[in-house]
Parts: structure tokens; C-alpha cells; sequence
């Protein structure tokens, strides 16, 4: 069945519950009475709290808020609030209230969602309301600071904090709850930042009322500073890292977003009732206002991928907002690999795994960018987002969208150079801020580092010094087992590989090509998606081992580097001259070791999933060993530093750490040795049943 015929006939007027539709949409309209804006602002502009707080019912004596009741009593000072607004100039809003916002530290924002006010119910209003409830988010976090030690990751959990409580006041935090921190409340927030409200459905007098308290909430924290004599300190904000490995699709052009609003009215992936937002995030992207436009992209981007959740795993109630005490169906459980109810979740096959593995690269490995989780929680400048990341954002929404098409219609975009080469980029997609990923980056970074190693040339009376101090050490007993080593571990090279590692019968170190058997091994693709614990565990010791030798590469490259400066500049004393000659031994052994242990560690990423296969015995003795070859590491590193400069004991070490490499090769227990075991068995297996077949016909 085609993608597109899937959601034929796309009749939702709505993605909210009865519940939420009428907790938003109907509650705060019932009470038609006229409010006084001057009980609400004195003439000098301070906000009378009470008037406000009063307005809050509460439900039976430990049930908390009655949230219901409390939007109604809201609703005419929200609607009263907005028409002021509305009546006011620029010039006397920001004059009135420009100060009370200073203390969200990013106080230019809410003079932006003072113009916006005059939408009707629109995209612009909704977006006001994202970015607001994301810096309330980040400036109470860092008014909590001020009394607690570690801020709640959760906007419910800072609202009830005590901290806050004791600065704004109960009450205060309770009228927060009503509009932004509860799910039995508006839960404004939520419903925005997760893509359930069409922006038909978000009254602007929210709006209103929000920046109202914002200001509010400004004059409130002002006497407390003032009387407790502290300031108020805000965090840095975070600079999205990995950006440059994400971007794999070029820049968007005119005419990719040309094509984009094209495919919007075509594609099912879009619900009809929200293409403002994604016409709005085309605006957005051409003034070029980058956190905007993501921010319209990733809530579409999960409304759209609910719709296809809910249609793949046949739960089309999924589609609508989840009553108070029910979960959301968010990013967490449409990207996830099963169901809540522990069924498999069809949208990762549907997808494929390159949709699948940007979409977590994007939102939830901890090492990329994860753009919702810190635009929505206002860690991010908004002023300062990056393009590119809007760019890639934009690009593979559109390659999505497409998937969702007529056939006939689909064929008549792929015409286009630019949307073809979009479609071919996202199917050769792989994950890039996955550990796997990481750890292929930090070899090869490791292997170039080593490469360059100024190992510069001696006098001729020094070097004959050297050799005679080489030939009595225990490096050649190193260099024997790095062979050893080198030639059982070549057998487990990819065949397209064997050729690098082409091995004679002489008792010499082997010369391998190590930049192009380490990169050649590194564009094996490994699976990434929803890898089991044990994977990520040994994961986890390979990179920490890969860390420990590019601290080794990074500390001998600049040893060497002094020493070198210092001999030439005849400023060595004579033990320093000695110990120079031991560094220099030292290093020809390292860098072969070094070499050899890169090696070990791309074979092994490159036959990570095999250790799902051993049982808890023999992982365990496998996880140990691994930690024997990081303890070496991690003593090379002290070994090597210039404040120690053991360069005779990381001889000694590294004989005894390549004996252990050795004898567990020797047990055939290394994941690359099962690996081809396994192939063996299937091929053995394939090759009986083409021979049963023959006989039979």
C-alpha cells in the first residue's frame, strides 16, 4: 500500500480531546462580565496580584486546583488585559512595561509578541506563546538558583518547587499552573510545543494574559533582590555542538522552498487544519529568523509523524491530545521502538532507518543537538540559531513530506536535480552523534594525530647511542607480539580490505597502511538504532580507551616537539640528553602499539552487535579485558606526561599490556573472532541446503 493512500481523505477538524478542546476553547468564554482594567494596573503600572490570585478556585481540601474553575474565573481578566493591550502604542508598552522584562534576559523578545497581539487567532500568536513559556521556563530556573542548588529539568516540577514559592508566593505559582503547568489545566505550553493546537484554537487573549504575568512576575522578583540583597544571575546559554557532521543536505535554496510550499498541499504527512504553521515556518526561514522556523518545523514534524503513528499502529485515538491522566504521544514513544502496551512500532520499519537515525540524531542522542528539547526549554539564543541547522531541518522535512505523495505527482518533483539529490542524501543517511559514530571520529582523529609525529632525525653519534640502547631493551620482545598480534587479527578484515593488510614471512614489523585499513574499516555501516545496553556499555570502554591513546599521541607530539627544540638550542643537561634517547625508543615502539590498538577497536565496533551473543559469564570476562587494555591506556597517559617521563616503563607496560592482548586472542573470545565463527556457520549451513535442494531436484 502507498504511504499516500494511507491517509486518503484527511477530515480532522481537530487534534484535541473534548476535554482540552473545551478546557481551551470554551471555559474561559463563559463568564461574560466587564472588568476594570484599573483593578487589574494601578496608573503607575504595578500589577494588583490579588485580583488575579482571587481567580483561582480551589477543589476539596487536598485535591488541589480546580482548573476548570479557575480558567472560567480567568477568562474576563484575560479578555480585559488583551483589549488594553490592544489600545496601547509600542512606544507606551515598552515604556511601561519594557523594564518588568529585563529580568528574563532576553527582554527585546516580548516587545516582538507585543505586535503580534493584533493577529487574529494565528501561527503568530501560537509561536509568541512557545517562545514565551520556553524563557519563563529558563528565567525561573534561574531565579530558583538563587535559593536551591540543582534546577528541576521539568517546568511542572519548578512550578511547585518551594524555591519559586518563596520568592513569587503560592498563590502566584498556582495561577502559573492554570495556564502553563499542569495537564488539567490550559497547559498551553504543551499542547503548543508538542503540535496538538491548530492556531485557530489558541485564543490571543493567553497571549495577553502571559505577558502580563511575565511583567508581573518581574516587579515581584524585584523587591524580593531588594530585599534580601542578591542578584540575579543568569546561565550561559548553550551552544548547539556537532552541527557541521549533521550537515549532510546543501543549503536550502529559493527553490527548494518553492517546492516545499508545493508539496504542502499535496502531501498527507500535513494536516490541512495546520498549514499555517508550516507556511509560516517558510516565512520565517526567508527573513531569516532560524529559531522560528525550527521551532514551527519540529512541532509539525510531530504532529505529522503522530498522525502516521497512529495510522501505522491502527490506535487512531493516539491522534488527539491524552486526557490529564494519560500520557502524551510524543517523540519519545513515536520514535521509540515499541508500543506502550509492549507491541513492536511499525513507523520505524515504515520510515526506514536513515529517517529514523536523523530523527534521533536531531532530538535525542545526548551528544547532538537536540534541538526540541532546547529550544522548548529555552536554552538556546534565539537570536543567535544557527541557519544550517534550520537549513537540515527544512530539507528533510521536505524528503518526508514527499514520501507521503501520489505516485504520478511524486514522479513529476523527482524531475528536479536538487529534489533528487534530497531524496538520495537522506537514503544514505547514517547517524553521526551515535557513540558508534563518535568512536569511528575519535580513530581516525587518533590515527592522524600519530601520523604526524615529528619524530625528527639525530646527530650521527646520538643515533648510534640510541640504537645501542634499543637492541638491549624489551622492545624487540614488543615488536614480536605487536606481529603476532597484527597478523591474527588481519584474518578478520573485511575482504575488501584483505589487501592493506598483505602480511610477508619475515620477522620485520609489518608496514600496513594505516590511514586507508582504518578508514576503509570505519565506513563499514554499523546499525545504530535502539542498541541494547551491553552494546552501548562496550561502547562506552572503546571510546574511553580511543580517549586515553589520542591523550598519549597528543603528550608525545609534544614532548618530542620540546625535546627537539632543546637539543637544537644545546640546552639539555646530560640526564635530560639520556632521557631523550629513551623517549625517542619509546616512541618508535608506541606508535606501532598505538596503531595496533586502533585496529583492535574498529574490528571490534565493527562486530559490536555480536556481544549480544555471549552470556553473562563470558561478558563479563570480555568487559574485563577490555578494562585491562584501558588500565594500559590510561597508565601510558601518566607514563607519557611531561611531568613524570617514564619513557623505560612504557616499554615494560607495554609488554606486559600486548601479553594480555595476546592471550585472550589466543581464547577466540574477541568480538571479531566470533563474528567470523558466526559467518562460518551461516555459510556452512547455506552451502548444506543448495546441496539438499540439488540432490532433491
Amino acid at each position: 500500500m502507498l504511504l499516500f493512500q494511507i491517509f486518503i481523505g484527511d477530515h480532522i477538524t481537530t487534534c484535541l480531546s473534548p476535554s482540552v478542546y473545551d478546557m481551551i476553547c470554551t471555559a474561559g468564554f463563559e463568564i461574560r462580565e466587564n472588568c476594570d482594567i484599573h483593578t487589574i494596573i494601578t496608573q503607575n503600572g504595578d500589577i494588583r496580584w490579588e485580583v488575579i490570585t482571587d481567580c483561582v478556585t480551589y477543589a476539596e481540601p487536598g485535591q488541589g486546583l480546580d482548573y476548570r474553575g479557575s480558567v472560567r474565573l480567568l477568562g474576563p481578566v484575560c479578555e480585559v488585559v488583551h483589549l488594553h493591550f490592544l489600545t496601547l502604542t509600542k512606544e507606551q508598552f515598552e515604556i511601561q512595561y519594557a523594564p518588568w522584562f529585563q529580568w528574563t534576559n532576553f527582554p527585546e523578545l516580548f516587545l516582538e509578541i507585543f505586535d503580534a497581539l493584533e493577529s487574529l487567532p494565528s501561527p503568530t500568536v501560537s509561536l509568541s506563546i512557545m517562545k514565551m513559556a520556553s524563557c519563563l521556563e529558563r528565567a525561573l530556573g534561574d531565579v530558583f538558583l538563587l535559593i536551591g542548588k540543582k534546577c528541576p529539568f521539568l517546568l511542572r516540577d519548578l512550578l511547585a518547587s518551594e524555591e519559586l514559592a518563596q520568592v513569587f508566593g503560592h498563590s502566584v505559582m498556582d495561577v502559573l499552573k492554570v495556564f502553563i503547568g499542569s495537564p488539567h489545566g490550559l497547559n498551553l505550553r504543551n499542547i503548543l510545543w508538542h503540535g496538538f493546537a491548530s492556531p485557530q484554537e489558541i485564543p490571543p487573549k493567553y497571549c495577553s494574559m502571559l505577558l502580563l504575568l511575565m511583567a508581573g512576575l518581574g516587579q515581584l522578583l524585584k523587591g524580593f533582590l531588594q530585599q534580601t540583597e542578591v542578584a540575579l544571575v543568569h546561565r550561559p546559554f548553550v551552544t548547539l555542538t556537532n552541527l557541521e557532521d549533521l550537515m549532510v543536505f546543501p543549503g536550502v535554496t529559493y527553490e527548494i522552498l518553492s517546492v516545499l510550499k508545493e508539496v504542502m498541499t499535496k502531501s498527507t504527512f500535513m494536516l490541512k487544519i495546520m498549514l499555517p504553521y508550516w507556511e509560516m515556518a517558510l516565512v520565517k526561514f526567508r527573513s531569516h529568523r532560524f529559531a522560528d522556523c525550527t521551532m514551527l518545523l519540529l512541532t509539525q514534524l510531530e504532529m505529522g509523524l503522530r498522525k502516521v503513528f497512529a495510522a501505522i499502529n491502527h490506535c487512531p485515538d493516539r491522534l488527539l491530545t491524552a486526557e490529564s491522566t494519560a500520557l502524551y504521544t510524543t517523540f519519545d514513544e513515536i520514535l521509540s521502538k515499541h508500543l506502550r502496551d509492549g507491541r513492536v512500532n511499525q513507523l520505524p520499519l515504515l520510515l526506514g532507518e536513515p529517517a529514523m537515525e536523523f530523527l534521533w540524531d536531531l532530538l535525542n542522542h545526548q551528544e547532538g543537538p537536540r534541538l526540541r528539547d532546547r529550544l522548548s526549554h529555552g536554552e538556546i539564543n534565539l537570536l543567535e540559531f544557527p541557519e544550517a541547522a534550520a537549513s537540515q531541518l527544512l530539507s528533510f522535512s521536505l524528503v518526508l513530506s514527499l514520501r507521503f505523495m501520489d505516485e504520478e505527482v511524486l514522479s513529476m518533483f523527482k524531475e528536479e536535480a536538487a529534489i533528487n539529490l534530497l531524496i538520495r542524501l537522506a537514503g544514505d543517511y547514517s547517524s553521526r552523534c551515535h557513540p558508534v559514530f563518535r568512536l569511528k571520529k575519535q580513530v581516525l582523529s587518533c590515527e592522524e594525530s600519530i601520523r604526524i609525529w615529528p619524530l625528527l632525525s639525530l646527530p650521527e653519534e646520538l643515533g648510534q647511542e640510541s640504537a645501542r640502547l634499543e637492541r638491549n631493551s624489551e622492545a624487540y620482545a614488543c615488536y614480536s607480539l605487536i606481529t603476532k598480534i597484527l597478523r591474527e587479527l588481519c584474518r578478520h578484515v573485511p575482504e575488501n580490505l584483505c589487501a592493506l593488510c598483505a602480511m610477508g614471512d619475515t620477522g620485520a614489523l609489518p608496514t600496513v597502511p594505516w590511514p586507508r585499513l582504518l578508514s576503509g574499516l570505519c565506513c563499514t555501516r554499523i546499525s545504530t538504532l535502539f542498541c541494547p545496553r551491553v552494546v552501548l556499555e562496550v561502547l562506552a570502554v572503546l571510546r574511553s580507551i580511543g580517549s586515553q591513546c589520542q591523550r598519549v599521541s597528543s603528550q608525545v607530539a609534544a614532548s618530542l616537539k620540546l625535546r627537539h627544540r632543546q637539543w637544537v638550542e644545546r640546552s639539555l643537561r646530560s640526564r635530560q640528553r639520556q632521557n631523550y634517547l629513551h623517549m625517542l625508543n619509546s616512541t618508535r615502539l608506541l606508535s606501532p602499539v598505538l596503531y595496533l590498538i586502533l585496529f583492535f577497536i574498529v574490528l571490534e565496533l565493527v562486530s559490536i552487535h555480536i556481544v549480544c551473543g555471549k552470556d553473562a559469564h563470558e561478558y563479563q570476562k570480555y568487559l574485563k579485558f577490555l578494562k585491562s587494555v584501558l588500565q594500559y591506556a590510561e597508565n601510558l597517559v601518566a607514563y607519557t606526561s611531561q611531568e613524570k617521563n617514564k619513557w623505560n616503563e612504557t616499554i615494560i607496560l607495554t609488554h606486559a599490556a600486548l601479553l594480555k592482548i595476546w592471550t585472550f586472542s589466543e581464547t577466540k573470545q574477541m568480538l571479531t573472532h566470533l563474528a567470523k565463527r558466526e559467518l562460518e556457520v551461516q555459510q556452512s549451513c547455506e552451502k548444506t541446503c543448495k546441496s539438499v535442494v540439488t540432490k532433491n531436484t
